[in-house]
């Protein structure tokens, strides 16, 4: 049914699992194709009340492979055209995925998979994960990419990340320090943990949860007084009325 990812239900936890551990999980266009089905179907069942998002084998995402898509001109192409018309379909922002998100950071995260991290909600990371955006260096402009961290972190820290490309590499316990991870653990335990954080947020009411996600989102797009207007206006009926 899937040909580069593992889609799986345990429990109340959906996982998404990237499986392209030969070429550090880098999309091709089957990924790309398989992508919005997967976040979807895990949306869409009423048994899942959060989703973790990882990665098999030693890195947790590592953007495009360009020598896969090299071969697949009509794909390049259509992923440039999403990219220029910001219409990517690849995280769950991007598909308006209603379900709370974790990212667990098993590896390298590099480029592209950047999106991942800073469209979850909430992200851990194995102790040995890296952080990595080198499109200046291969000429490239990072512009979602560096436009998430800038709004999950500091500015000066996207900028920076940005800017010097390859030559600078997060660790994960500074990724915490910046606020772009929640938590750091053990890569042995970085499995089981995730699935532990998943299910508390998964035993919460389902509308509550999704409303506190949008009011979240909406703040980092909007200002104060609208995101709080905005949070007020879509909250559950039973929230309002205990107001």
């Amino acid at each position: 049914m899937w040909q580069t990812l593992v889609v799986e239900r345990r429990g109340t936890v959906g996982w998404l699992v990237f499986d392209r551990p030969k070429v550090g999980n880098a999309m091709d266009a089957v990924m790309m194709a398989e992508l919005p089905r997967a976040w979807r179907e895990l949306d869409a069942d009423p048994e899942v009340g959060c989703i973790v998002v990882t990665g098999t084998g030693r890195a947790f995402h590592t953007g495009l492979d360009v020598a896969a898509l090299a071969r697949d001109r009509e794909s390049l192409r259509e992923q440039s055209r999403r990219t220029r018309d910001a219409a990517l379909r690849l995280t769950g922002w991007h598909l308006g995925v209603r379900t709370p998100v974790v990212a667990a950071v098993n590896g390298v995260c590099a480029g592209g998979g950047l999106h991942f991290v800073v469209d979850a909600d909430v992200v851990i990371a194995a102790r040995h994960a890296t952080f990595v955006d080198p499109h200046v260096s291969v000429g490239q402009a990072s512009a979602w990419e560096a436009i998430g961290l800038a709004r999950r972190g500091a500015g000066t820290v996207a900028a920076r990340v940005a800017l010097i490309g390859a030559h600078e590499r997060l660790d994960a316990e500074r990724a915490r320090q910046l606020g772009l991870v929640s938590e750091v653990v053990d890569g042995d335990v970085l499995t089981e943990h995730a699935q532990r954080l998943a299910e508390a947020i998964a035993s919460n009411d389902a509308a509550a949860n999704q409303a506190v996600k949008r009011a979240l989102w909406r703040a980092l797009e909007l200002g104060l007084t609208d995101a709080r207007a905005a949070a007020v206006a879509s909250a559950p009926a039973a929230d309002q009325e205990d107001s």
